[in-house]
């Protein structure tokens, strides 16, 4: 089942590799003078292209029905930041609940769309175009981090750097989230994680402490019931 739905991300992937570029910048550097991710490489585009041929694979239109669980056993507390927040679903809920939120990613298309969405439903809250390996350059911590569906595409050589700049934007004692995909179970999503990697990139000694490890799901466009997850919990110490 796995490769099936790898096969139909990668469907996804060349029809928006089809489509014209939407801008200037993206026309002379599709990264814009970044450095392309392990996932971006492999993919042969930025993820700004997931995003122009209709919704992105993981682009499910309604916040994760995990953090949704999150919000309502009160996870989120004071300023929030969700990071690679796509579209918005999961930024807007916690915002909508009156939660000062800052939504982050290096796609522009879908930060549109987010800001979009912002104002239709009357929803206050930021988004803003930063680099999950440059959080430093806000400015700001936060007392709750979220990252739904980012960690998994990052491979274990960009993984120190990208704990790194966690690290330089939550508080002490503020909690991580991570949602990604497990390895665990049958059809798995692209990038399944393991427990002992979650464990490996957060480390005590880096000022982190696992604080549990739960299996879930997330729901995507091509999963009937949702792929095969992991929720971390993740407390800075």
């Amino acid at each position: 089942m796995s490769g099936s739905v790898d096969r139909r991300y990668a469907t996804v992937v060349r029809q928006s590799r089809e489509m014209p570029e939407r801008s200037p910048s993206l026309t002379d550097d599709p990264f814009r003078g970044r450095r392309p991710t392990s996932h971006e490489r492999m993919a042969g585009q930025p993820w700004d292209a997931s995003y122009h041929n209709g919704p992105a694979p993981w682009d499910i239109g309604r916040p994760q029905p995990a953090v949704v669980r999150l919000a309502s056993a009160g996870g989120f507390t004071g300023a929030v930041l969700d990071v690679g927040c796509g579209t918005g679903e999961n930024a807007l809920y916690v915002a909508a609940l009156g939660l000062p939120v800052l939504g982050v990613d290096v796609a522009e298309t879908a930060l549109v769309i987010a800001r979009e969405k912002a104002e239709e439903r009357g929803i206050e809250l930021e988004f803003a175009d930063v680099a999950a390996f440059q959080l430093e350059n806000l400015g700001r911590s936060f007392k709750t981090v979220l990252d739904c569906g980012l960690f998994h595409t990052f491979d274990a050589s960009e993984r120190p750097r990208y704990e790194a700049s966690l690290a330089s934007v939550t508080e002490h004692a503020g909690a991580l989230y991570i949602l990604c995909f497990s390895d665990e179970g049958s059809d798995t999503g692209p990038h399944p994680v393991r427990q002992e990697e979650l464990r490996a990139a957060f480390k005590p000694t880096h000022g982190w402490e696992v604080v549990a490890i739960q299996p879930d799901r997330i729901e995507t466009r091509f999963h009937d019931h949702g792929a095969p997850a992991w929720f971390a919990m993740i407390r800075r110490i």
